[in-house]
């Protein structure tokens, strides 16, 4: 980093650029992203290792200065959690879902945390283990939550194989029935299919996930998708995307880009995806950030490949957000 004058311009550029309505990326110095509005607020998760934060401010470039919450804490390989909003007994509420372990890797598991009232602020009860299988003999990471035709559904990444797997929900606790492998591409990297989040558009939902492993720089996003009407826990339902929607960048000095999720901007009339990514080429689990860039649909419905913009890219605020 240069210093003196050159310094104080780094400083105050974001600063500038916020007044301008514009902002940079990074918005966060961490990994797997989970992002949200609601309550007239951004919030952003994002793997802490030893606990649940969350950061809220009401422009997108207020984020990076925010004081987050603890939502949780005193864990071990606490990764990727996500927060979603469900009926429960006592109507709304919040549900903060999470993994992980006792000890090694292969002890990791899926938790979840209810709102003690209907703010995603909380505070938060105590996590309970989600049963992802009857005899809890599997690996499971990166929980998301969906809903189609008036059910929920919840999906993960889970062993044997480091695949995708789904269930229906009974509750935001409980899953019933057996689970589901649906097939995805790795798009020639095979060893990996990871942080799944489903998106609604029009009259489809779009199954989105992260493939290869999170430390290479051919980590990236794929989808599969499929018509509302279809039954979800079934793999034909699905059909394959060929080509990643989200893929490195060399020129700009993106790689890995995955592990994502989407939010609407503050007047609900755009899409944007929040993933994280890092500028090695290197095979490491360190440098990656978070960073958000808007998503486009083509005519038939379709989304947009996502090209990744470098971290020297201004980018315009999402739609509504008051840009301080």
């Amino acid at each position: 980093m240069k210093r003196a004058l050159a310094c104080c311009a780094c400083l105050l550029s974001p600063l500038l650029a916020a007044a301008q309505g514009k902002f940079r990326n990074p918005i966060n110095p961490s990994a797997d992203p989970w992002m949200g509005y609601a309550e007239g607020q951004y919030h952003l998760s994002t793997t802490q290792g030893d606990r649940v934060k969350l950061w809220s401010a009401k422009s997108i470039a207020g984020l990076k200065d925010a004081k987050p919450v603890t939502v949780w804490e005193k864990g071990k390989g606490v990764w990727a959690a996500e927060f979603h909003q469900l009926p429960g007994k006592l109507g709304p509420r919040w549900y903060c879902y999470f993994t992980k372990t006792d000890g090694e890797d292969v002890r990791h598991r899926m938790f979840v945390a209810e709102s003690k009232t209907k703010s995603i602020l909380g505070p938060y009860g105590e996590a309970k283990q989600i049963k992802t299988d009857p005899k809890d003999e599997f690996y499971a990471i990166d929980g998301t939550v969906f809903e189609n035709a008036g059910k929920y559904y919840f999906m993960w990444a889970g062993h044997s194989g480091h695949r995708l797997f789904i269930s229906r929900m009974k509750d935001p606790f409980t899953l019933e029935g057996e689970r589901v492998l649906i097939p995805a591409s790795g798009f020639g990297c095979e060893e990996v299919r990871e942080g799944p989040y489903v998106l609604k558009h029009r009259e489809r939902l779009f199954l989105t996930y992260s493939a290869c492993d999170t430390g290479k720089p051919d980590y990236k996003v794929g989808y599969l998708w499929m018509p509302e009407g279809k039954d979800p826990l079934k793999p034909a339902s699905w059909t394959q995307e060929e080509n990643p929607l989200l893929e490195r960048n060399d020129v700009a000095n993106v790689f890995g880009p995955g592990h994502h999720s989407f939010f609407r901007s503050p007047d609900g009339t755009e899409d944007w995806i929040a993933y994280h990514g890092k500028i090695s080429k290197e095979y490491t689990y360190k440098g990656r950030s978070t960073r958000v860039q808007k998503l486009e649909w083509n005519a038939e419905g379709f989304p947009k490949k996502v090209v990744p913009l470098g971290l020297d890219a201004e980018l315009a605020m999402p739609s509504g957000d008051p840009g301080k």
